[in-house]
């Protein structure tokens, strides 16, 4: 039953990395990432900026999906939400979707990523 809790995990922490990194951003699905990255890195190379975000997040997916490292991939995720979601709070609080809130979201993510990752894990 663990074990398919964990697969299941897997798939859904996937999802969010695809949805993000290919819809929103490759796709330029949600327009509004790249005014954050705009805010954050500056205007000149947003665009490319953000597609290359939006590549790593795919990239990340397969990585979650692979089942290789899946401590540091777990680990690296949650710094990754975690510094992401610090710097947007502070430098484009106004334009995240659910404004100061997404700080929470990130951080529920964040707990999620933690309890998958180190407690469900079937990694010895």
């Amino acid at each position: 039953m663990k074990e398919r809790i964990y697969k299941f995990g897997n798939i859904a922490i996937a999802i969010v990395w695809i949805v993000n990194g290919l819809f929103c951003k490759l796709l330029n699905g949600v327009p509004r990432h790249e005014l954050i990255v705009a805010r954050i890195l500056g205007p000149t190379y947003a665009s490319p900026l953000t597609r290359m975000i939006g590549f790593l997040e795919v990239l990340m997916a397969v990585w979650v999906l692979s089942g290789i490292k899946p401590r540091w991939c777990t680990l690296s995720q949650m710094v990754l939400v975690g510094a992401m979601n610090i710097l947007e709070f502070f430098l484009a609080g106004d334009l995240l979707l659910f404004g100061p809130l997404n700080i929470v979201i990130a951080a529920i993510f964040i707990i999620l990523l933690y309890i998958h990752g180190y407690r469900l894990s079937v990694e010895k």
